[in-house]
Order: C-alpha cells, then structure tokens, then sequence
C-alpha cells in the first residue's frame, strides 16, 4: 500500500466515523476542501458516493455501513504498528518460552528461576523440553527460545553466555563394598559404570581421558537423566561419574558417597544459548537476564580454566581428535 493509499483510508475512517465533510476534516487535521477532494477520489475508487445528502446533514449508504467497522479496524492496527513500543514491563508480560534443558539444569536452576519468575513475571510460562543434537537448528528456525547445555560447534551466529561451571565426581553407594579407603584408577575402572547421556550418544571426555592411558571403562548402564543416574547408583553395586552440584544436592537424601575421580578431570562450562534474532526482543532479554541471575545466585563460585565443551576439540584442551561428544 502506498502512502497515498494510507491517508485516503485514513480519511474514508474519518468520513464513517463523522458521516461529515467538516466533522472527518477536524477529525484528521485537514480543510474542509481538502476533506471534500478525499471523499471524491474515495466515490471514484469505490464507485459508490459513500455519503449521501439527506435534509441538513448526511447519511452513510449501505455500502458504507458495511465498511465502517471494517476500515476503523484496519486503521487503528496501521497506527499501532506505527507507534512507539510501549516501554517493557515484565509483570505485564504474557508469554510462553521454550528452553532446551537437561534435569540438571532443572535441579541446580529450576527453583531459582521459577521464583524470579513468580515475583517479577507471574504471568511467563517457561516449557522445558530435552536437549537434542539440533538445538542449534530448532532456536534458528522458530521451534525453541532458548538452550542450555554444554555444546560442541555452534554456528557462528548464535549468541551464547556462560551460566555456571562444575566438575566431575565419583559417586557410590553408602557402604559400596568394593570402595576402599583409597580410591585407586584401577579401581575405578574395574567397576561397573552408570553414564548419563542426555542426547543418547555413547563415548565422551571421560572415554576420551582414559583412553589416552590406555584404560576403558564398562558401561553397564545408559541413562539420559541425572536424577535417574543418581536413584541407580544409590540402590546397585554401579560407580557414577557425575556433575558436583547435583551430587551434592542428593547426597545425603540417596545416602551416596562422593569420591574423587583418580584421573585429571578438567572442570566444564554450562552456557545459555540463542538465536541473534532476539537480542532486540525485551521480553526474551528479560528471561535470560532471569537465567544469569538464578545461576549467580545459586552456583556463583567459579571453576577455573573450564572446558567450553565435552569432546576432544575443545580449543582449550589442547587436543585435536574429531571426535564431537556430550557425554561423561
């Protein structure tokens, strides 16, 4: 539509609203002539006079009356799309975001975030889904908001910030009769093991240690959920390697027993991740800054020197093998 076009709908609005030359001129900010010259080119557009003499005023014909509802409605839209954004307030802010997130996050940040959210944007519903290898593709084409995990290669044009860190625990069973006051690597590997692999692939950076001195473990068990990990270890005979915070959060409800792994283990980063496309949005600025602060606040400390991603190519690690992993 041209601007042209914009301004004679502007003034048909007008003549419905008003069914009056001089009202609809007023109603706009124009001279009566110039209103009279609008109505005539709408009559030559439309080819129906609009308006019609009756006694000392006007009346609309049927055609107009059709119209009238039609067109205001088109108007105020055009002009709410011309206006100033009204300015963000997030308890005012009504509106679903779909996060890509593991249980951990859910155990770590969850409660956090929900309270935030409570408090300050009561009316925000987040929808947690599981991590998939795409996450990338689905925060690019519309299908999820937001990721949180711990990524190999990211296209370039995602945005990312880190979250928290954590490193890696052993964690037995209370009692576990093979556990010995010190717990030696051969120990550790002559043990049956639980690995959680949130995105189901098999192998990782703990695979990728122990190889390089010449060890492998057995993996009895495959979960994708940490809680699942941790209920499991605590009622078999397995060995879990597992994150530290969430270790921690169950180790005395699961009687579980924390050990250090016998072998160099760096700790690793956990980022929050988007799409470039909303970084002008306030509503999904607001719910990430609601992300960063749940993670301050409940996991402020600080590993040093983490790995940005769980597989051999981490540019910080030092190794080259191709090999892309997200699993311990």
């Amino acid at each position: 539509m041209e601007s042209t076009d914009f301004a004679l709908l502007v003034s048909l609005d007008a003549l419905l609203q008003e069914s009056s030359v001089t009202g609809a001129a007023r109603r706009v900010g124009l001279s009566t002539p110039a209103m009279s010259h609008a109505l005539a080119r709408i009559r030559e557009r439309l080819g129906d006079p609009i308006l019609v003499r009756s006694g000392r005023g006007m009346l609309l014909t049927p055609r107009a009356i059709a119209l009238k509802p039609r067109v205001h409605s088109v108007v105020n839209e055009a002009r709410r799309t011309l206006e100033p954004e009204r300015p963000f307030v997030a308890r005012e802010l009504t509106r679903t975001f779909v996060v890509h997130a593991t249980d951990y996050v859910l155990t770590i940040l969850g409660a956090a975030v929900d309270r935030i959210l409570r408090d300050e944007a009561p009316r925000v519903c987040v929808r947690f889904v599981p991590n998939t290898p795409d996450d990338s593709t689905l925060l690019r084409d519309h299908g999820s908001d937001l990721a949180v995990g711990i990524y190999g290669d990211l296209p370039a044009e995602m945005h990312n910030r880190q979250l928290l860190t954590d490193r890696f625990v052993a964690v037995v069973r209370k009692g576990h009769p093979a556990i010995a006051k010190r717990f030696t690597i051969e120990q550790f590997v002559s043990l049956a093991h639980i690995q959680i692999a949130p995105r189901g692939r098999p192998g990782g950076y703990l695979d990728d240690v122990l190889a390089e001195r010449g060890l492998s473990r057995t993996v009895a068990r495959a979960v994708p959920y940490f809680v699942t990990a941790l209920q499991l270890v605590a009622e078999t005979d397995y060995v879990l390697a597992v994150s530290e915070r969430i270790a921690k959060r169950f180790e005395r409800s699961l009687a579980l027993e924390l050990l250090e792994i016998p072998v160099t283990l760096r700790p690793y980063a956990l980022s929050l991740v988007w799409h470039p496309r909303h970084d002008g949005d306030e509503a999904h600025r607001f719910v990430r800054e609601v992300f960063l602060r749940a993670s301050r606040e409940v996991a402020g400390d600080r590993h040093d020197k983490p790995r940005t991603r769980l597989d051999p190519t981490d540019p910080t690690s030092g190794q080259t093998r191709r090999r892309k992993r997200h699993s311990a």
